[in-house]
């Protein structure tokens, strides 16, 4: 039976908070633990985001666990989702993702409110963030047609992958990327940068609602 959509978008809101907290919280403590060296942070980090991923699909997934704006679209693209739900989508998911920032702040008694002065610019990092948004969308729509119960895994590999052969370690979602705008740790993104980030993701968005199709069929459903 289908969920109500107070109840999907209580599953956004929270599922999305829980990534954000995972990936500024494990960045957070890895920047602590890493005694500068960045590698080590990065890898921390990108565990601990690939396995709260593959988590947090498992456990939302019944009920809805796009957590990321891109997956939304593509979802409403493929007619798996009314489009009138996409805004409501588009908000449960972006204030779960602030939420969840200053979730992580709280746990490491940091100033809750901040904004980020890490610079992430440039056309190598915008083309990054396509590539990864691009490979995100494909990896899950071909998944969710031929191995439905395989997306958690398919996407936290994917992610975990991401983080390393991409120069922008693959935000490859709007709602973090404006969420991370809100940290000065390790994972954050300043905001003047992030805009950028989103064009490139949401450009991804585009291309793939020609590429799937073509590749997987129509009306791929995107979980």
């Amino acid at each position: 039976m289908a969920s109500s959509l107070p109840h999907r978008l209580a599953a956004e809101a929270l599922g999305t908070a829980f990534l954000l907290a995972i990936v500024v919280g494990s960045g957070i403590m890895a920047e602590r633990l890493s005694g500068g060296n960045v590698a080590i942070a990065l890898m921390a980090n990108t565990i601990a985001t690939g396995a709260g991923l593959v988590a947090l699909i498992l456990t939302f997934g019944p009920v809805s666990s796009h957590f990321n704006p891109v997956v939304t679209l593509m979802d409403a693209a493929n007619r798996a989702l009314r489009w009138r739900e996409v805004p409501a989508y588009l908000v449960a998911q972006v204030a779960g993702a602030v939420v969840g920032v200053w979730s992580a702040h709280v746990m490491f008694a940091v100033d809750v409110l901040q904004i980020s002065t890490k610079v992430r610019s440039g056309g190598a990092q915008m083309f990054s963030e396509f590539v990864a948004t691009l490979g995100l969308l494909v990896v899950i729509a071909s998944v969710a047609k031929h191995r439905e119960e395989a997306i958690a895994y398919a996407v936290g590999c994917y992610i975990t992958a991401a983080y390393w052969f991409t120069a922008s370690t693959s935000f490859a979602n709007p709602a973090v990327t404006i969420a991370r705008s809100l940290t000065e740790s390790f994972a954050g993104i300043r905001p003047a940068d992030a805009p950028w980030f989103m064009a490139a993701q949401l450009c991804a968005v585009v291309v793939a609602i020609f590429v799937v199709p073509r590749l997987f069929g129509q009306n791929t459903k995107v979980q």
